[in-house]
C-alpha cells in the first residue's frame, strides 16, 4: 500500500513539474536552411503573458548587429537582448494571440508555440491565417 502511494505521489509531482516548466526556459533556435543553431531565446512569463528574449547569439560576427529593419520601439536596437516573442496567451495546449519578430527582416508575424515534448518546441509565425507562414523547431537548452 505504501509503495502504491509513493508511486502515485511521484507520478503526480512529475506531472506538475512538466506543466510548470512547459514552454518556459531557454531554447536553441535552429536555422531553417542549414539546420545549425543560431541563438538562444529565453522564454519567460510576465503579467500572465509569454515573452521570448534573445540571450545568446552563436556566430560572433552577428552579436553586435542592430535591427535596422525593425519598426517602432525595436528600430536600431541590438538583436542580442531583444524581445522577439511578444505577448502570447495560453490557449489550451498551445500559446497564441501574440507576435514574433524576425530580426533578419524586421517584420512582426502572428505566432503560436506548442510544446512537442519536454525538449522540443514548435514555433509558427504566419500572416493572416496559419497556412501562410513558417514553422521552426527549437531545442531546449540543457543545464
Amino acid at each position: 500500500m505504501k509503495k502504491n502511494i509513493t508511486i502515485f505521489l511521484l507520478l503526480v509531482s512529475s506531472i506538475f513539474y512538466c506543466q510548470n516548466t512547459g514552454v518556459l526556459g531557454k531554447w536553441k533556435t535552429i536555422d531553417d536552411k542549414t539546420g545549425k543553431p543560431i541563438s538562444v531565446v529565453e522564454i519567460y512569463e510576465k503579467s500572465g503573458k509569454i515573452y521570448g528574449k534573445v540571450i545568446e547569439i552563436f556566430d560572433a560576427t552577428h552579436r553586435n548587429i542592430l535591427c535596422n529593419e525593425c519598426s517602432g520601439e525595436d528600430t536600431g536596437k541590438p538583436i542580442l537582448g531583444m524581445i522577439v516573442i511578444k505577448g502570447l496567451s495560453q490557449e489550451g495546449t498551445e500559446y497564441g494571440s501574440g507576435k514574433i519578430l524576425d530580426p533578419k527582416n524586421g517584420k512582426l508575424y502572428q505566432c503560436y508555440i506548442t510544446l512537442v515534448n519536454a525538449d522540443k518546441l514548435k514555433v509558427r509565425g504566419y500572416i493572416g491565417f496559419s497556412l501562410l507562414g513558417r514553422t521552426q523547431y527549437w531545442q531546449r537548452v540543457k543545464k
